[in-house]
Formats: structure tokens, C-alpha cells, sequence
């Protein structure tokens, strides 16, 4: 471990260190040279660290402890200065250390790095020693951060387990809960099924007497009729869709449980929209129904027809909206192309949508605008108008494709209203059910 010069005596100089300065050792070491450094004028400094004269001790440590180190290796005249500060600094220590009795109370990194600059005899033992006491305490501390981690994380894992524990029961009270709440749904279904076949009996008995008092008005019952069988076969639909979404209750709300009370919403406004069109009587017939008299003249179906509006009259799409959760989707490039197509893309969907938010809000229909998102760079950074939703295509999927999918998304019977004049969306939204309206028609409106 210590090699020495053939034909010195043993003073300490002659030792040499055959393995690298520990690190604990080096910062000491460099610690000190930082503290005597400032003892020293500039021609007893080395021409390396001539530069670092005028650094504050804690710099020169930070900035040329490499330096510093090199230099106190190397150069012998440097390092017995150095020396010299260290014995007027710490008396006691280097006083031991020159009678070769390191005091037992200090630190042995201490110890070392006085040892490495006075260069005593032994004081590669020294260094050496205090190179395995600094391993040792940073093993023993090692192990006493991995006993604490160990500790920690036992003590995570139980409070996980805890947890588990608990969030176990508290999933079972709430699946016990679902139970009970799905309970309570099937009777309240069966509740309104009594109902309905009450209705049915009643709507029976309605269509007799309305045949044996209004023998004229056969045309329109017949009428009533047959809306009536459509709404049957809607309120059967809407029972068995109501009966899945109460077995997917316990998994919470799905998209098909909004289409669901949509479409209940758009029958039950249809139904009473087709009570106060065909004026039907009540269920049993009134006193004032037995006396004989003349009642006043009804339009027949030609009446009727010839008061239909023309496929290019504005008023058509106030008509349309008026239907009972009526939904308008606009195709919006096609629209604002086909009215002000001289405008920047920017100003004509900023005009086209203040025209539809006016709409809306005359109306209150639900209206979706949708553009063409294909082009664009970026997303646009737009404030949507009250009452009307703003959609972008994505990449890939051209705004034709986005219609149809919105039409598609909307259940069977809702009123869905399509401004476009490209004839494909409008051939492709009538086959899923929606009414196209031409743009022009629709700007007609709007101006």
C-alpha cells in the first residue's frame, strides 16, 4: 500500500499514494487549499490558479477545486505554503499530527486531509484509513436509508391494503344499492305498461264512439288511425329500449340512454302536437255531443294540400323547426359558398353563424353548423354563438361524412332537418331518415 524512494528517511515526503484520493478526503483537501488561498499574495501562487486570486473561498472551491488539487500535488513549494496556514488555522490538529498522535476525537476526513497536505510520516495510512471509514459510514448510512425505504413501503402496502379493503365494501354497498334502484325501475316499468294497455283500451273505445257521432269526418279518423298505430309501434320501440336501458343502468348513462329519452321526448311532443292538430274529443262523449245540430264545415286532404308550402319557400324551414325536437344540421361551406362566396372563409362562417345564433334563438330549435376541417393548418380559435354547436371535421373525414354520422347518431322518428345543396348529402341524409332543405332556402330565411 505505501511505496517509498530508495535511500530517504521516512518523513512522510518519500510516501506516495497508490490509489485514488478518496473522495470525502478531496473536498476537505480542496477546502482547505480554498481557506489558505487567501493568505497568499499572487507571486506565491502558482501560474494556474493566479486567475482564481481574487475568488471568494467557497467560489475557488466550486470553480478550481480541480485546479487547486493538481496543483498541491505537484508543486512542493505551493503545498508547504499551504501548510503553513493550515498549522496557523488548526494548531492543535497539525501540532498531533507532527508528534504522530492524531487526536482520537476528530474527524478522520479531517485528520486525512491535514495529513495529505503536512505529509507527516504514515500519512498515507492515513488517508487510506480515513478512505474506509468514509466507505464504511456510507455503507452503514446506505443501509439505513434501505431499512427505512423497507419500512415505508410496508407501511404503503398496508395502507393499500386498507384501502382495498374499503373501497371493496364500499363498491358492494353501492352494487346493492344498484340492485335495489333497478327493482324499484322494473316495477315502475310494469306500472306503465298497465298504463298503456288502459290507454289502448280507451283509445278503442274513443275510435267507436268517434265513428258513430262523426260518420263525416271518417277521412280523418282514419287518419288519426293510423297515427295512432304509428305511435303504438314507436311506444314499443320505446319500451324495449327503455328496458335495455334499464339493464345497462348499472353500468351508468350510455349514448343509447340519451337517444333513448330523446326519442320519448320527440313521441310524447309528437303525440300531443297530433291531439291539438286533429282537435280529437275527449274520452267519453260530453252531453252537448248528443244534441242535433249543424256543426260548421272541415277541411278535407285537398284543403289541406293546397295550402302546402313550395320546396323553395322560406317558410318551409320555420315549419320544419317547428316540428317537436326539431334538430337543423348545416352543411356551412355549401351555405356561405352558395350566399356570399367573394367573403374570406373567416368572415363568412363569423356571418353565417350570427345568422343561425338569431335563428336559434327565434326558434328554439337545435342547430348544429358544420365545416369543412380538412384544410386547415391548425385548429380555429372561434367563440360558438349561444344555441348553436360548431363542428370541425377531422383529418381524413371530409364534412359530408360528419353530416351523415351526425344524422346517423340521432334515433329513429326524431325530426332532423339537412341545409345543403350538394345533391349526395342530400340523397344520403333522406335515405337515414332526415329532411334536406336546399341552401338557398335556407339563406332565404336567414336574409
Amino acid at each position: 500500500m505505501v511505496e517509498t524512494t530508495g535511500g530517504g528517511p521516512q518523513d512522510g515526503t518519500t510516501e506516495v499514494l497508490d490509489r485514488p484520493l478518496p473522495e470525502g478526503v478531496r473536498r476537505r483537501v480542496v477546502q482547505i487549499v480554498a481557506d489558505g488561498f487567501g493568505g497568499l499574495t499572487v507571486a506565491e501562487l502558482p501560474t494556474q490558479l493566479k486567475q482564481y486570486a481574487r475568488f471568494a473561498p467557497n467560489r475557488r472551491a466550486k470553480f478550481a477545486g480541480n485546479a487547486m488539487a493538481a496543483a498541491l500535488e505537484t508543486d512542493l513549494l505551493f503545498r508547504q505554503r499551504i501548510g503553513e496556514k493550515l498549522r496557523e488555522a488548526q494548531p492543535e490538529l497539525t501540532g498531533a499530527l507532527d508528534s504522530g498522535s492524531p487526536p482520537p476525537a476528530a474527524d478522520p476526513l479531517d485528520v486525512a486531509a491535514a495529513a495529505y497536505v503536512l505529509r507527516p510520516a504514515g500519512w498515507v495510512k492515513l488517508v487510506t484509513a480515513a478512505g474506509e471509514e468514509a466507505q464504511r459510514a456510507d455503507a452503514e448510512r446506505a443501509d439505513e436509508e434501505s431499512r427505512a425505504e423497507l419500512e415505508r413501503l410496508r407501511a404503503e402496502l398496508d395502507r393499500a391494503r386498507e384501502h382495498t379493503r374499503s373501497e371493496t365494501e364500499r363498491l358492494r354497498a353501492e352494487l346493492e344499492a344498484a340492485k335495489k334502484e333497478t327493482d324499484a325501475l322494473h316495477r315502475k316499468l310494469r306500472s306503465a305498461l298497465s298504463d298503456v294497455k288502459r290507454g289502448e283500451a280507451a283509445l278503442r273505445k274513443l275510435r267507436a264512439e268517434t265513428e258513430a257521432v262523426r260518420a263525416e269526418g271518417g277521412a280523418q279518423v282514419s287518419a288519426a288511425e293510423s297515427e295512432s298505430r304509428r305511435l303504438k309501434a314507436r311506444l314499443g320501440e320505446t319500451e324495449a329500449a327503455l328496458e335495455a336501458a334499464r339493464r345497462a343502468a348499472r353500468e351508468g348513462r350510455s349514448v343509447e340512454d340519451m337517444r333513448v329519452r330523446l326519442l320519448l321526448d320527440t313521441v310524447l311532443d309528437a303525440a300531443q302536437g297530433l291531439r291539438r292538430e286533429l282537435a280529437l274529443p275527449p274520452v267519453s262523449v260530453r252531453p252537448a255531443e248528443t244534441v242535433d245540430a249543424v256543426e260548421p264545415g272541415r277541411m278535407t286532404p285537398k284543403d289541406i294540400a293546397a295550402r302546402a308550402l313550395s320546396e323553395n319557400d322560406p317558410a318551409i324551414v320555420d315549419q320544419l323547426l317547428a316540428l317537436p325536437q326539431a334538430h337543423l344540421v348545416v352543411d356551412g361551406y355549401n351555405v356561405t359558398k352558395t350566399g356570399y362566396p367573394q367573403m374570406p372563409l373567416e368572415k363568412q362562417r363569423l356571418r353565417l353563424l350570427g345568422q343561425l345564433a338569431q335563428l336559434a334563438a327565434q326558434t328554439g330549435a337545435e342547430v348544429t353548423c358544420v365545416f369543412d376541417g380538412a384544410e386547415l393548418a391548425a385548429p380555429v380559435l372561434l367563440a360558438p354563438p349561444r344555441g348553436v354547436r360548431v363542428l370541425f371535421s377531422k383529418p381524413g373525414v371530409t364534412a359530408d361524412e360528419l353530416i351523415r354520422q351526425l344524422v346517423r347518431a340521432e334515433p329513429p322518428g326524431r325530426p332532423v332537418i339537412v341545409a345543403s345543396t350538394d345533391r349526395e348529402v342530400a340523397d344520403g341524409v333522406a335515405r337515414a331518415g332526415a329532411r334536406p332543405v336546399a341552401s338557398a332556402v335556407l339563406l332565404k330565411r336567414l336574409s
